[in-house]
């Protein structure tokens, strides 16, 4: 990426994307594991509601990549509506540029190998991450960890007229119940999915500041970051957050959190919506 992630997304196109990553080759790809490690949130005296592979559902999906030498799969994301109806939600920390990949493709409803509505690659120059949350790092801007992605078409088809998408709900508050949580943890072959509820969290570390959502649901671990925290509506799902903030995401397997999606959501999605340049460290 320039300065914000940009070279994560150089190269293919959507459609060399759908040839280059076949069943073999993407369940051969290693996922990454993210910042969660492995531990049990009974001994934090909390109940975690079982979760369990599914087939997953169209909006969510998980990225690929290529640079060449070596293939990954990392991290979550969501198709959230907006005019260009080429918009995907992650967490910053997935696209902060530390561990820069090339050949970034979003993959909907990926699920050991099958990619049931092909593949998108992300629009180089277009990953929208907090400017604050590249200076200052993922546990001092904790509060600032999620993202936007523009997707390039697929055929001449933005990827939400082809699976639809989840409203950005900003400022919703931060408990809900039910919460779905669906995520790609490395160690499994394809999405968990999870359902309860949140509640706030407000850290007492003043290293990592600030209040975040906070989810029991087990076996999210390292990987699943960028998956989202969904409520159901009237028609479709809301999203009210994604895996990341403190710790970037937990520092058990059994316990997600989500920065808390306010006016500075509202601020970087405009700016993904309205193609402003993304910023730069």
């Amino acid at each position: 990426m320039p300065a914000a992630g940009d070279k994560d997304a150089r190269g293919f196109t959507s459609a060399e994307a759908d040839a280059y990553w076949t069943p073999e080759r993407m369940r051969a790809a290693q996922p990454v594991a993210g910042g969660e490690s492995a531990d049990d949130a009974a001994r934090r005296g909390v109940a975690a509601s079982s979760s369990k592979p599914f087939a997953g559902i169209p909006i969510v999906g998980t990225f690929f990549f290529d640079d060449g030498t070596r293939t990954g799969r990392f991290c979550g994301g969501t198709v959230v509506n907006s005019p260009g109806k080429n918009l995907v939600m992650s967490a910053g920390h997935c696209f902060d540029d530390r561990n820069a990949r090339k050949n970034v493709t979003f993959v909907p409803q990926y699920n050991a190998g099958k990619k049931p509505f092909g593949s998108f690659t992300v629009k180089p120059g277009r990953v929208y991450v907090d400017k604050r949350y590249l200076a200052k790092g993922p546990d001092a801007a904790a509060d600032l960890d999620f993202g936007f992605l523009q997707l390039e078409p697929r055929g001449g088809v933005n990827v939400q007229d082809v699976v639809g998408g989840a409203d950005l709900l900003v400022g919703a508050g931060y408990e809900h119940d039910p919460v779905r949580l669906i995520g790609y943890p490395s160690a499994q072959k394809g999405p968990l999915d999870c359902t309860d509820k949140t509640v706030r969290y407000n850290s007492s570390d003043p290293k990592i500041p600030g209040s975040f959502l906070r989810i029991a649901c087990k076996a999210y671990s390292g990987g699943a970051s960028g998956g989202p925290f969904l409520v159901k509506k009237t028609a479709g799902w809301g999203i009210v957050g994604v895996i990341g903030g403190w710790h970037t995401g937990g520092d058990v397997d059994d316990i997600s959190y989500s920065s808390y999606l306010d006016a500075d959501a509202q601020k970087l999605y405009d700016d993904a919506v309205n193609n402003r340049p993304p910023a730069g460290r």
